[in-house]
């Protein structure tokens, strides 16, 4: 654990989901797969294209959108959409192709639950602090088990910005009635996490290394009020009683 500024009159804590409360890699993988199994199987024209070819497209959509970028459930629909139509089929079959290849993803990228061990660190910091979710994905976080830890989660979308645009960190506050210096925000992400919650006023935990793997401090970055090197540290750094 290293300390750059100290926290303090903490009275909420955000955390960011993915790759802080687990590994999303392997759930993205299998939904991707999912998705390619489900289109060759529904609309067997998308035999002709291969992931760059999708990607590509999601490139080209989000140059003509920047709005998109900030609402990935969207930014994928737009792209199965467009894809369908340019490998010949039509508006109406696409629009049902794209809506049915959202659902596929979405439900296998949330087909787990989060560890016992995360949870059970959650229910204890949820004795002493109000806790919520603040994430750039879509993950659906009851399914994963976060339902009865969290107030609410946060997502991008619907003219809300991703991390690290001040937009939900701002949110959050609002909802929590409290200052942003007040809100203590944990994430895997220098950037997302801990510039977006520093430029948004509150206060910083970099989880480091996270699932992500990243072990070094960018140079010329926003301090972290603290880095740590696994979840279970903030029982410690926060002075909860381990009973």
């Amino acid at each position: 654990m290293r300390c750059y500024l100290r926290p303090q009159n903490i009275q909420a804590i955000s955390f960011d989901l993915d790759d802080t409360l687990y590994d999303n890699l392997p759930h993205i993988l299998n939904a991707e797969a999912e998705l390619a199994t489900f289109l060759l199987q529904t609309y067997p024209l998308s035999q002709a294209w291969q992931t760059h070819d999708w990607r590509r497209l999601k490139l080209q959509l989000l140059q003509q959108n920047r709005e998109l970028a900030h609402d990935t459930s969207a930014a994928r629909l737009a792209t199965l959409r467009q894809g369908l139509i340019q490998l010949g089929y039509s508006a109406v079959e696409a629009e049902r192709g794209a809506e049915q290849g959202l659902a596929c993803f979405y439900f296998h990228r949330s087909h787990f639950q989060v560890s016992d061990e995360v949870l059970l660190l959650l229910k204890r910091l949820s004795q002493h602090f109000r806790l919520i979710g603040i994430t750039n994905g879509n993950v659906d976080a009851e399914r994963i088990g976060l339902g009865d830890t969290f107030e609410f989660v946060l997502h991008p979308g619907n003219g809300v910005h991703m991390k690290p645009a001040k937009d939900m960190f701002e949110l959050a506050c609002s909802r929590l009635n409290i200052s942003p210096q007040h809100l203590l925000h944990v994430g895997d992400s220098m950037n997302a996490d801990v510039r977006g919650a520093r430029l948004a006023g509150c206060q910083s935990v970099w989880l480091n290394p996270s699932f992500g793997r990243v072990d070094s401090l960018p140079i010329a970055a926003l301090l972290p009020h603290l880095e740590i090197n696994a979840l279970d540290a903030l029982i410690k750094v926060l002075a909860i009683d381990a009973n």
